[in-house]
């Protein structure tokens, strides 16, 4: 109950944060153990430019946070997390609302921390996909983030 209630307040308050609400985008759902978040990014006069479809910054602003933000909660308190680098590629015009999905799954996680276990590996980058798909499934954009992971010797990881 105290799980869900928190990642209710997370969705609000992602919503209300200023350099996020200026994406135009907006999260609809962030599970309670952080394992999925959906958004929605509405094609309206805020999110428009100048030819009537989406603005890509808007298209990267509403997406841009959210593995970084995940694995963050996920992996817990000892692991130091970053975003790297991003890469998006815009396959068809977005004149509606598109929507994205981010999951992780704790085959990920366990990933990352056997990694970060073995001897001699003090980071690494791991590579996330999302498309931003219409009503109907149709991918119009898809970003590849890279996110920086490492554990924070100091807090006993």
């Amino acid at each position: 109950m105290l799980a869900a209630l928190r990642s209710r307040l997370y969705r609000i308050g992602f919503n209300l944060f200023p350099a996020y609400r200026g994406t135009g985008g907006r999260v609809t759902y962030i599970a309670p153990d952080w394992r999925e978040i959906r958004v929605k990014l509405p094609n309206s006069w805020r999110t428009r430019n100048y030819v009537g479809t989406t603005f890509g910054g808007s298209i990267y602003g509403a997406v841009d946070p959210f593995y970084m933000m995940m694995l963050l909660k996920r992996l817990g308190d000892g692991y130091v997390v970053w975003d790297k680098e991003a890469d998006i590629r815009f396959k068809k015009p977005g004149q509606e609302t598109l929507y994205a999905q981010f999951r992780l799954t704790d085959e990920e996680l366990e990933a990352i921390r056997a990694e970060l276990a073995t001897e001699g590996t003090e980071s690494i980058d791991r590579h996330y996909t999302v498309d931003l798909v219409d009503a109907e499934g149709v991918v119009h954009a898809t970003v590849r983030k890279t996110v920086y992971v490492t554990t924070d010797r100091s807090k006993g990881a």
